[in-house]
């Protein structure tokens, strides 16, 4: 690359956890090209279970953990910004809505900024991690950056006027689908100029493709056990499947909130001899399981809550492992599950539809190759890890160059954290200000 080498910061809520490879593998991406990140977790880990590819890591942790937090904390930290940061007083403008802890860490990152010349924030999910970027970026003086996923721009408790700001400042963003895309820039027009697409690459490599020609008869699922997976619906399917005769085994691999649910489920239909709940399982058991099996599930659909999957990596997964996938046409599946072509594709909640493209490849080896072969091909083009965050590099770099910090705080109006601020930097009166300020963000502080 032509551009200049940038330190970046990879902001998240929590790191690590369980669901998330593809932050993970992300961060490999750029380590493997010599690249040095390092990553901003807001929260410790709360996962009971980690993926083994975590070893891999060499990137260092800094945990801003402001679980409760008080409200002299609060101020002390906004003190200790200030003299290492002259213009925090005015962006605190550009904090108004924020939740006490995230001001807090923003100004704790802020700080970290300027002792590490981290000259970029990239930020993963549209939520209280971009949020802290954002704010911290403001008052550090750098660009930030962020990925939108699925829950995070599609749940009903997405706020679109706290998005509206994070597009606003970001200096560019990425998300992981051409649904996506159209989705963002249909509901927030021209702030939505900056969003590009990206896929979630994978490392071609840890998932070497072989036929799956001569495999057993063996479904298998991975996911959180949730709603948006629609693993009721495969249950239903597999019903369906004995029902006609079919031999076949199914595997669910994951934990979740549903998992009393499905275990009752199968259990009413008298499956258990059929399907299995296998619980949370490390990523290379993962790989050899759906390596291994003749067909991968994925069921998705809109919960009702409208939380949806941008794009389940465990089918990129499955796709370059060469096991044939049975999806839905939820969101930006359709863009990597074409019907016929990459693998099979049913409506969602529709367990009739998904029984029979099982029992089709399940059936028919000659069409599980032909499926297979192709998806390889597609996850060679547009989904290796490698040259996809190349390029999510360059547009680091590119917004480093640009130098697209945030401009002035758009005001129609003033903030009380801002009129406090003020009145604490005129010398006549700070004990006024500091008791006015402490009492202020009492009120706000968990």
């Amino acid at each position: 690359m032509n551009s200049p080498t940038p330190r970046i910061a990879y902001v998240v809520k929590r790191y690590p956890r369980f669901s998330e490879t593809f932050i993970v593998n992300e961060i490999l991406a750029h380590e493997a090209a010599g690249r040095a990140v390092e990553i901003i977790s807001l929260y410790p880990p709360n996962d009971t279970h980690f993926q083994d590819v975590l070893a891999r890591v060499r990137a260092p942790v800094t945990y801003l953990n402001a679980d409760g937090l008080k409200a002299v904390e609060l101020w002390n930290e906004l003190e200790r910004a200030a003299a290492a940061l002259p213009g925090l007083w005015t962006e605190l403008a550009s904090a108004r809505g924020a939740e006490a802890r995230e001001v807090y860490q923003a100004a704790r990152l802020a700080r970290l900024v300027r002792e590490r010349g981290i000259g970029l924030l990239h930020a993963h999910f549209a939520s209280t991690a971009t949020e802290v970027a954002r704010l911290a970026a403001r008052f550090a003086g750098v660009p930030f950056t962020f990925t939108a996923h699925a829950k995070d721009i599609f749940h009903e408790s997405a706020d679109a006027d706290d998005l509206r700001r994070k597009l606003a400042g970001a200096a560019r963003v990425i998300t992981v689908s051409d649904y996506n895309v159209a989705f963002l820039r249909r509901q927030f027009g021209q702030l939505a100029g900056r969003v590009c697409r990206l896929y979630n690459g994978i490392d071609l490599n840890r998932f070497p493709f072989t036929s799956p020609r001569e495999r057993p008869s063996r479904i298998v699922a991975v996911g959180r056990l949730i709603e948006k997976k629609g693993f009721a619906v495969l249950v239903s399917a597999c019903d369906l499947l004995a029902r006609r005769g079919v031999a076949f085994e199914c595997e669910i691999i994951g934990t979740g909130e549903l998992e009393p649910g499905l275990r009752a489920q199968i259990e009413s239909l008298g499956l258990k001899e059929r399907v299995r709940l296998a619980g949370p399982r490390p990523q290379q058991e993962i790989i050899s399981l759906v390596g291994g099996a003749a067909v991968l599930a994925a069921p998705c659909v809109v919960g009702a809550d409208g939380n949806a999957d941008g794009l389940p990596t465990v089918l990129l997964e499955a796709m370059a492992l060469g096991t044939p996938c049975v999806s839905t046409d939820v969101t930006g599946i359709p863009e990597v599950i074409r019907d016929g072509e990459t693998g099979l594709r049913v409506k969602q909640h529709d367990s009739a539809g998904l029984a029979d493209a099982l029992e089709r490849l399940l059936a028919d080896p000659a069409l599980r190759a032909a499926l297979a072969t192709r998806a390889r091909a597609l996850m060679e083009r547009e989904f290796d890890a490698r040259h996809n965050a190349a390029q999510l590099w360059d547009w680091f770099a590119d917004a480093i160059r640009e130098g697209h910090a945030h401009g002035a705080p758009t005001r129609n109006g003033t903030t009380v954290a801002a009129d406090l601020a003020r009145d604490f930097a005129r010398p006549s009166k700070p004990a006024a200000a500091r008791t006015r300020a402490v009492a202020a963000v009492s009120a706000s502080a968990p």
